[in-house]
């Protein structure tokens, strides 16, 4: 079974963070909520979440993919906390899944793990040395990653398809009704 963390951090996007959590939960893939520096974190619009975990008692080891949602001072404070950055490289340097949405992939450049990697973004995030592409979601070996808040749903069915199997993504993709949504985007 797959086990996912996702950092919080005051100031993330609401949207993108807890998206991720709906989609992976409603695909039977354990998702943890983890505050960086306690249990309650505000997103960047004010809305205040209870999480499952604090980053002082997990255990890296009992995860398979790590999220970073995006917001601002969100992202900046995940960048510059040093244990959500050795985290992001052991999961890297493992093979385990890291994915970041929006502003965060900006904690995977100060990771380091970008160079020569096709990556995207929220516009002017700044990224060194990596292959920068204008996708809805863009996956290079373990490393995911998205453009921002109306990208979420789309970057959690990507986690999903990454940790579950194809067919629990066209059943989830039935039950929240995007099948029909493309279907009559045509």
């Amino acid at each position: 079974m797959s086990n996912v963390i996702l950092f919080l951090e005051d100031g993330f996007e609401e949207i993108e963070a807890l998206t991720v959590v709906d989609v992976l939960r409603r695909a039977d893939i354990k998702c943890d909520m983890c505050g960086i520096n306690g249990i309650n974190v505000k997103g960047s619009h004010g809305i205040e979440v209870k999480c499952d975990k604090v980053l002082k008692d997990i255990d890296a080891d009992d995860y398979n993919a790590v999220v970073l949602p995006g917001g601002m001072p969100g992202a900046k404070n995940l960048k510059e906390n040093e244990n959500v950055i050795k985290i992001v490289k052991k999961y890297y340097s493992e093979g385990k899944i890291v994915a970041a949405i929006c502003a965060a992939p900006m904690v995977l450049n100060e990771a380091g793990i970008i160079t020569g990697k096709e990556i995207t973004s929220y516009p002017n995030i700044e990224l060194d040395n990596c292959n920068y592409v204008e996708k809805v979601v863009a996956e290079d070996g373990n490393i995911i990653t998205s453009r921002g808040p109306a990208t979420s749903i789309y970057f959690a069915l990507k986690l999903v398809e990454k940790l579950s199997n194809l067919e629990k993504i066209d059943e989830l993709k039935d039950k929240m009704m995007i099948n029909f949504l493309e279907s009559s985007a045509k």
